[in-house]
């Protein structure tokens, strides 16, 4: 049956570091505790709304982010999913693994871990641990993992290259980061659609499906906010990956970005 594990890890920030809040600029410190309040009041209607939002297009984002981590045929394969608690990619990895894949599953919203262990035991899967803890500080040895997915979480995070450089540390040789995460629409005529849609329907199927459409308008904001495809591909290469690369998908709506830890 899955497992429990917590852990409280610390970590210096400098008091007078903002960063991105959305729109609004905050201080450093501040800003996981706000995140953790939008995911506590959304957690147990998150993967209904990931639904809604996407017209179900995430089910095939995530399909194609976990075939490209190849869990199958490994035998002792070691997947980390970040920022995972509902275990929508955990599920994936261990079924496209035949079952043999170990995956650890880590959040920093015990409300998210609690919906994804209530999944794992409803659907019987075995091989799957839930850790919460900080994806800046990952409580795990050097080179623990085969492989890292992180999907539409690293925007969240308040610094976003200490938890690419955890990545890295954790991952043994050989092993692939590989992060889902919206991005930039490069189509003419849908990048203007998307953003329309993003700002007014978005909140308001927040609001009547979960009770409030605040969060929900971070969750679009933090998207415009993000770095672009280009950037971030050079974040990852920052970390130490090589071969940094992304594929995006859907005219651009999402990306996957790929490095190996060479």
């Amino acid at each position: 049956m899955p497992q429990d594990t917590q852990t409280g890890p610390t970590f210096d920030r400098d008091a007078g570091d903002t960063t991105d809040f959305g729109f609004s600029a905050v201080p450093l410190a501040e800003k996981q505790a706000r995140v953790d309040d939008v995911f506590h009041k959304v957690a147990s209607r998150y993967d209904v709304m990931n639904d809604l939002m996407s017209a179900g297009l995430h089910r095939a984002w995530k399909d194609v982010l976990v075939g490209m981590a190849r869990p199958a045929g490994r035998p002792g394969f070691r997947h980390l999913d970040v920022a995972g608690g509902t275990g929508d990619v955990a599920f994936r990895i261990v079924e496209a693994s035949g079952g043999k894949a170990h995956v650890t599953v880590l959040d920093i919203n015990g409300d998210m871990l609690e919906v994804g262990r209530q999944r794992a035991e409803k659907r019987g899967l075995a091989g799957l641990d839930f850790v919460e803890a900080n994806a800046e500080a990952l409580p795990f040895p050097d080179k623990t993992f085969d492989a890292y997915t992180i999907a539409f979480g690293i925007r969240n995070v308040p610094r976003v290259q200490v938890a690419l450089n955890e990545a890295y540390r954790v991952l043994k040789r050989g092993g692939r980061f590989l992060c889902l995460e919206f991005s930039q629409v490069d189509v003419p005529g849908l990048d203007k659609f998307y953003e329309a849609y993003s700002f007014t329907a978005i909140p308001a199927i927040g609001k009547v499906v979960a009770g409030d459409g605040a969060p929900y308008r971070y969750l679009v904001e933090s998207i415009r906010k993000f770095p672009s495809a280009e950037d971030f591909r050079d974040m990852v290469a920052a970390a130490g990956f090589g071969r940094a690369s992304f594929t995006r998908l859907t005219g651009g709506v999402v990306a996957i970005h790929s490095g190996w830890k060479l």
